[in-house]
């Protein structure tokens, strides 16, 4: 089903919305949830709370991709949840991820700090425009969908090493970059 029409169901507060979301969308959201999270359970109910919160937010908004704003839905209850369970949970590739971006992502929470996350963000996606499609998905599945460097050399046919190694150069890149526009 396309996703105009399942936003479509959601206006009109149809239930079958969240069962063709998750028909849909919903291996994705659990992947995404997995990779922060690597336990069922958990996933299990980011995912199920994500589908709430579409279901809460459509209407009144109209996301562009349904994709993407249920993916980020997901993605904010799982780093949360993930917060949440960080004492009783061993180190696992949300960590990770954030340990190799640490040195560009802006961790205060303030007004201030908001207005320069939307600003990073406006510098990244310029910056995704730059590099090769390979580079951008090794970007956007280590960084946003905190993937495993082994799942990413698995979807891309690449060596553990090479991704690696691209993802540190792409971080390098992307510093050099920032440094430019900030």
């Amino acid at each position: 089903m396309e996703d105009s029409r399942i936003i479509e169901l959601f206006f009109e507060r149809s239930e079958c919305a969240i069962t063709e979301l998750n028909k849909k969308y919903g291996r994705l959201c659990k992947s995404v949830s997995m990779n922060i999270l690597s336990d069922e359970r958990d996933v299990d109910e980011c995912v199920n709370d994500a589908y709430w919160g579409v279901w809460k937010a459509i209407p009144p908004q109209r996301p562009d991709s349904l994709k993407a704003f249920v993916c980020s839905i997901v993605r904010r209850m799982s780093i949360d949840k993930y917060k949440h369970n960080q004492a009783y949970k061993r180190r696992g590739n949300y960590e990770s991820c954030i340990e190799e971006l640490d040195n560009l992502v802006i961790s205060k929470n303030n007004p201030e700090s908001e207005l320069e996350k939307e600003e990073l963000t406006k510098y990244i996606d310029s910056f995704l425009k730059t590099i090769s499609k390979t580079d951008r998905m090794i970007f956007v599945r280590r960084f946003w969908y905190m993937d495993s460097y082994e799942n990413i050399a698995r979807i891309s046919g690449m060596k553990e090493g090479a991704v690696r190694t691209r993802a540190s150069r792409i971080r390098e890149k992307l510093r050099t970059y920032l440094k430019g526009v900030m």
